[in-house]
């Protein structure tokens, strides 16, 4: 296998997970309550069709044929975010955990985009890096969009809507607690009057 073969390999790697993000994104973007995070995740969703039609450009600047490779790395990261997503949070925890499996997915494409754009000055193909430039720049922009997002507004919440969410739940378990302790030491038994009586 030469280095363009492994290149070429690489980017059918890198076709299957953005045509995996591009049906991934849409879910992000519906379990998201924050209006910049949805935002965020749809203008990607854009982008991302655009990403996967630049690799098809690319393609034909190598004369391949535009083939995917199945990405079990992408895969995984969208499994997870899937589970994520299922969990009982309060929303702008759940928006948190939105941000951490969209930046998993930015973090994996911008290590192998980078790699591709590597190899490919390597072996003097200037098209192929210029193409694969524009997508990382993209790629790059969109996580930091997504820091940004965290930084300023989600995570603070998340970490108020949090300790709210345990306190409320606390007190609802000492409630429950209470409750239990009347019914234990309330009214007595027919067993415990009788014994009286009988005293």
């Amino acid at each position: 296998m030469t280095l363009q073969d492994m290149l070429v390999d690489e980017l059918r790697d890198l076709y299957h997970a953005e045509k995996q993000l591009t049906k991934a994104l849409p879910k992000l973007a519906k379990a998201a309550t924050h209006d910049d995070l949805r935002e965020a995740f749809e203008s990607h969703l854009e982008e991302t069709r655009g990403h996967v039609s630049r690799l098809e450009e690319v393609f034909a600047a190598l004369d391949e044929p535009a083939k995917a490779k199945p990405c079990a790395g992408m895969a995984g990261i969208i499994e997870e975010g899937s589970g994520m997503m299922k969990e009982d949070a309060e929303a702008a925890v759940m928006d948190a955990g939105l941000i951490a499996a969209g930046q998993r997915a930015e973090h994996y494409e911008m290590a192998a985009y980078g790699t591709c754009i590597a190899w490919a000055g390597q072996l003097g193909l200037d098209e192929v890096v210029s193409l694969l430039e524009q997508t990382l720049e993209e790629e790059k922009a969109a996580d930091q969009k997504l820091s940004n997002l965290a930084e300023q507004e989600i995570n603070p919440a998340a970490v108020t809507q949090g300790q709210e969410g345990e306190e409320a739940a606390s007190a609802k378990r000492g409630r429950a607690s209470g409750s239990e302790r009347r019914h234990s030491s309330g009214t007595p038994t027919r067993a415990k009057a009788a014994d009286r009586r009988r005293r």
